[in-house]
């Protein structure tokens, strides 16, 4: 079994959060960069199997996944229409991110979600600016829009000038990541926002508690290189 008080947190992060009167440990998994050339079964079982024990939950971030299946664009791959680049001027930029104010990002959520989807969901935010309410767009335009991750400059090279797509069928690839571990595992999309869990393969504990206990990022994709953690209640 492994001596819990080797771990670390990343810089600025904390190793334990508290939640419904427990305490639960958030352990980085440093890895290699992630790129369309490995397989994430690959990639688990050579960097967390070893450091797992009974009752752990390994999750992942949704960006590491979605790389693993090509789902990650080059920013001069993407050749925005004039459509992508009207509609991304009217996108409200929130603190988890540039999601679809620009045009590569906009391209994308067309190609994803249809044009029309993505018209109507443009024609719902007008009405909900006009009611002084925020969000319909996503909301309408659906979790595939929201998902859609833009370049930042927090993000490890070559991923900062990327588009990132949600990752194909989350809760499939968490149950077979999971029988290929031997453990829990749950595909997160974690933001300044907080923490939605995009797939799990189990049923305990509830996708909320574990959107809570993730809720205040302790992964770091930049230097820290680390887009994998395990919960560990202690």
């Amino acid at each position: 079994m492994q001596d819990d008080t080797m771990y670390q947190a990343n810089p600025g992060k904390q190793l334990i959060r508290k939640v419904d009167g427990k305490e639960y440990q958030r352990i980085p998994v440093k890895t290699h960069l992630i790129t369309n050339c490995d397989r994430m079964e690959d990639v688990v079982a050579q960097y967390a199997k070893d450091k797992m024990q009974p009752g752990d939950i390994l999750f992942i971030s949704e960006k590491a996944v979605a790389c693993t299946q090509s789902r990650a664009i080059p920013m001069e791959d993407i050749k925005p229409r004039p459509l992508a680049v009207k509609l991304s001027r009217y996108v409200t930029k929130t603190p988890a991110g540039i999601g679809l104010g620009i045009p590569e990002t906009m391209e994308m959520a067309l190609r994803e979600c249809g044009t029309p989807r993505i018209l109507f969901a443009a024609f719902c935010s007008v009405i909900g600016k006009l009611l002084r309410q925020k969000g319909w767009f996503y909301i309408v335009a659906g979790p595939k829009a929201r998902g859609i991750d833009g370049p930042t400059e927090g993000t490890i090279p070559p991923y900062d000038h990327y588009v990132v797509l949600t990752p194909d069928d989350p809760n499939g690839t968490a149950k077979r990541l999971s029988q290929a571990l031997g453990h829990p595992v749950a595909i997160v999309d974690i933001n300044d926002l907080g923490a939605n869990i995009l797939g799990f393969s189990h049923r305990e504990p509830t996708l909320a508690k574990l959107a809570e206990i993730l809720r205040d990022n302790p992964l770091g994709q930049s230097s820290e290189s680390t887009p994998m953690g395990i919960i560990r209640e202690i």
